[in-house]
């Protein structure tokens, strides 16, 4: 099938490599298909591509990668919802905002991860509830943020 994106242009790909929101990203109830587009292989950030909207991706990366100690338990709900079977099933990213004005500035969303299936390509994006993960983490240090 062929997915029109604006960033990437027109994205050939196999129905089995989209990932199914059964519990969707926060004010995108509607998306529920998206593909996890990596647009260089050295890079930290992988896209986040919806299948239905040519303009709606969102940059992703896993806080581990930044050096961010990141840690979890996932709700026994959200295992059943996305028919996790074991730890090694399980892609945990976060959505990043970065600045056109100051990429050094660039924020990650802790509280929300995006948690993905690799294994049946079900995925949702949970809230940590009565946790102290913030949604505007500081992705390269607070150093950064001026």
């Amino acid at each position: 099938m062929k997915i029109n994106t604006t960033r990437f242009g027109e994205v050939e790909v196999s129905e089995s490599s989209l990932f199914e929101f059964v519990n969707p990203i926060l004010g995108y109830e509607s998306e529920d298909k998206f593909l996890l587009i990596e647009h260089n292989e050295s890079s930290k950030f992988k896209w986040l591509q919806s299948a239905k909207t040519p303009n709606l991706a969102f940059a992703v990366t896993s806080a581990g990668l930044f050096g961010i100690d990141y840690s979890f338990e996932l709700p026994e709900i959200t295992q059943e919802e996305l028919g996790i079977e074991a730890a090694e099933d399980i892609l945990a990213l976060s959505v990043v905002v970065i600045p056109h004005q100051n990429q050094r500035n660039a924020t990650i969303n802790l509280l929300a991860p995006l948690i993905m299936n690799i294994k049946n390509n079900k995925a949702g994006q949970i809230i940590l509830s009565g946790s102290d993960f913030k949604v505007d983490y500081p992705l390269f240090g607070k150093e950064a943020v001026c």
